[in-house]
């Protein structure tokens, strides 16, 4: 395609060289720049790619957009733009046709529930016998193929990229999670959404965002670029969403009117029933997950397959056989206690989940958990007071430390367990800490191992190592037969 073509309609500040250039790729990594390429400088926060510049004329690139200026050798064209962010992902779209307008695209957004949202979504629409493409935290999939996911929203390139795919292989529905960074940095501008949900909003990410009115506006954004959006109405920032919304939207919940409304809640051990009402049908729903923002994640994925014209009998069956790893995940012990695996990280997530198995555990509750390194160090104190005032024992560990001292993470949380009466622990190795909790398990004790859920990986300082919580907890019950 040419580079005319590419940049078609796209604000620029200046332009240097020749546009009629042959593109035969793209890339925002030096690295992976080929014969005839178009490069796209961004500025990140901790690697500058106009640094590469001459790594990437060297490798063939043929073209640069740059958001600063840069001194280039003779028959390169230079192109600068206000945001290279947005740049990378309009010529993204552009260079693979707008792939997002080929298929049914469905974007959630939230500080919980969009990982079990979208599984509940691809669930049902596979019910449907459609091939659903999933993009998000645990794994990218195209139908049965599993495409492993580095982050929750790819970069825009890599995201029309996988878009294209999609299309080539016939995917008729893309569920994916929609995170604030990728609103922020543009990884999901030119998407063409046809449906938008709204989760909920509690503390999180505020080492990137800084204050919590820029991490609202950043979800808020998504309501922009879909054509019809779907609202948590009870949760308090429901209305904020929909007053500036500029697109259709229906509202969910449980406590106010709403258009996608439950009663007659039931909750069991490991699953929830209720009845749905819908202006597009009733009926009664079961999920075999626990938890009454189960109920809230279900509501919505209905609303989404409703608005979609999927029958409310297949909507039955395939909410019935949802399955999402790390989330609320039961390990068989082969013992006379139970372990939950949770991938709750954030303040509200760890309430909601240690409350969920409070409200039927037969025997205590213990709390298994930490925080992760170089993110905000604000919830920590607020997490250890949360699983002090709701377990009845808690377990201080180490999460993903990353470059931060593993025993100062403990002590931020210890701070605020300290403010209530719950009894804890502090043991900074997790494998140790896991033990620790099986080792003086009682007999009907419910055991909570929360913040890595489906992650098999933890990071520290110097190396990243493999750790699957389902294959630690196997070992050390092998261990201790």
């Amino acid at each position: 395609m040419l580079l005319k073509e590419l940049l078609e309609d796209l604000q620029r500040i200046e332009t240097k060289g020749d546009l009629n250039i042959d593109i035969k790729g793209i890339a925002y990594d030096s690295r992976k720049v080929a014969a005839n390429f178009l490069f796209v400088c961004i500025e990140g926060f901790k690697v500058d790619g106009h640094q590469f510049i001459n790594t990437a004329i060297e490798n063939g690139a043929r073209a640069l957009l740059v958001q600063k200026a840069v001194e280039v050798p003779e028959g390169i064209t230079v192109v600068t733009l206000e945001d290279t962010r947005f740049a990378l992902s309009y010529v993204s779209d552009k260079y693979f046709g707008h792939p997002s307008g080929k298929f049914n695209l469905v974007g959630v957004t939230g500080t919980k529930g969009k990982t079990t949202t979208t599984y509940m979504i691809k669930s049902v629409l596979e019910e449907e016998k459609q091939k659903v493409g999933l993009i998000g935290t645990i794994v990218n999939s195209i139908g049965n193929e599993i495409i492993p996911a580095e982050r929750t929203t790819p970069e825009s390139y890599d995201l029309q990229a996988l878009f294209s795919e999609m299309v080539e292989k016939k995917v008729e529905s893309v569920v994916m999670e929609v995170s604030s960074h990728a609103l922020e940095l543009h990884r999901v501008s030119c998407g063409e959404y046809d449906i938008g949900i709204f989760t909920n909003l509690s503390r999180d990410h505020l080492d990137f965002h800084e204050t919590f009115e820029n991490y609202l506006n950043a979800k808020i954004k998504l309501f922009g670029m879909c054509k019809k959006g779907l609202v948590n109405i009870d949760s308090q920032y429901g209305e904020e969403v929909i007053r500036k919304a500029k697109c259709e939207v229906f509202t969910y919940g449980i406590e106010k009117d709403a258009d996608i409304k439950a009663t007659n809640i039931k909750t069991h051990p490991n699953s929830v029933e209720f009845y749905i009402a819908t202006p597009w049908g009733n009926g009664e729903i079961k999920v075999n997950i626990p938890g009454i923002f189960t109920v809230y994640n279900a509501l919505s994925a209905i609303g989404v397959c409703l608005l979609m014209g999927v029958p409310m009998d297949v909507i039955k069956k395939g909410m019935l056989g949802v399955k999402v790893p790390g989330r609320s995940e039961v390990i068989d012990t082969g013992r006379d206690f139970t372990i939950i695996i949770d991938y709750a990280h954030s303040p509200d997530s760890l309430e909601n989940i240690l409350t969920t198995v409070k409200n039927y555990a037969p025997g205590r509750v213990v709390s298994v958990f930490g925080c992760g390194g170089d993110r905000d160090r604000t919830k920590r104190p607020i997490m250890g007071e949360i699983s002090g005032k709701i377990a009845d024992y808690t377990v201080i560990t180490s999460d993903n430390p990353r470059t931060e001292d593993p025993v100062s993470i403990l002590k931020d949380i210890e701070e605020g367990i300290k403010k209530t009466k719950g009894e804890y622990t502090v043991i900074t190795d997790r494998r140790e800490a896991i033990k620790s909790s099986i080792v003086n398990a009682k007999p009907k004790d419910i055991i909570v191992l929360a913040g890595k859920g489906h992650e098999t990986y933890q990071i520290f300082k110097d190396k990243t190592i493999h750790f699957d919580e389902r294959e630690v907890v196997k070992e050390i019950l092998d261990e201790l037969k």
